[in-house]
């Protein structure tokens, strides 16, 4: 058997960081190796549980980071310049250069990024995938509605995002030239082929998403909602482990569970 993997947990103090320190426990195949949060948090961290950036990414063979988009690149071209550890980044509500920084720095290291970890969320994406190839466009509107928790700072949810890319991707276009993120006062008729995102905010909300496929006499909702976030925390040890001695490159949770082509 495989010694366990050395896993570093970023935003340690934070509620996913926590989450994947109580996935970790009892494991077989993952340990984890350091927790560090932001800098200078490990000076105060009581009998040493904290240290420094530098010291978690020499003491791992991947880091799980479900922090924010700047801490996220910041973190991945720290490592690239290191040579590693291998990234498994669960942070969302990137810009355009903050992306462009990080496939960068997947040309030295393993990167695994993905807007969710969840089985059943990726499964679902292959269904709306397989819906939307199949009900054609003039036919059939698409809706992705998500709801979350009211101190996520992002909307559309990265998950809403995949889920609307999936969507794309079976109408085979892109979803840039279609997507319709934002309604407000006297909008006119919904264009026809529009991929519409619908978004809410509050209380203590874990994760719901569906997409709804929306005809003239019926309608289709595919739906997945995550009932304890405990499952992000559990698939993105699964990533690390995959990831593990893995060539440079940009991975996602498709390639670790054998989905991709």
């Amino acid at each position: 058997m495989s010694q366990p993997v050395k896993i570093a947990i970023a935003g340690a103090n934070g509620r996913m960081g926590q989450a994947v320190a109580k996935a970790l426990e009892g494991r077989a195949d993952a340990v984890v190796a350091a927790r560090f949060d932001r800098p200078g948090s490990e000076l105060g961290a009581e009998g040493g549980e904290l240290v420094s950036r530098e010291d978690a990414l020499a003491q791992a063979e991947a880091v799980i980071d479900f922090t924010l988009p700047g801490a996220s690149m910041a973190l991945a071209e720290d490592a690239a310049a290191n040579g590693g550890p291998a990234l498994v980044i669960g942070s969302t509500g990137f810009s355009d250069e903050q992306l462009a920084r990080i496939d960068a720095a997947a040309t030295k290291i393993a990167i695994v990024r993905s807007g969710n970890y969840s089985l059943g969320v990726n499964m679902l994406m292959g269904l709306v995938r397989q819906a939307a190839a199949a009900l054609p466009a003039e036919d059939w509107d698409i809706e992705v509605f998500e709801a979350h928790h009211k101190r996520k700072i992002d909307a559309p949810s990265g998950t809403a995002l995949m889920l609307g890319e999936a969507a794309a991707e079976g109408r085979g276009v892109g979803l840039g030239q279609v997507a319709d993120r934002g309604r407000d006062g006297v909008t006119g008729a919904r264009k026809e082929g529009a991929i519409g995102f619908s978004v809410v905010r509050g209380g203590g909300i874990i994760g719901e998403h569906s997409v709804i496929f929306a005809g003239e006499s019926e309608s289709l909702t595919l739906s997945h909602s995550a009932i304890d976030r405990g499952l992000f925390a559990r698939g993105a040890i699964a990533a690390a482990v995959w990831v593990r001695g893995k060539p440079p490159g940009l991975y996602d949770m498709q390639d670790v569970l054998g989905f991709s082509k």
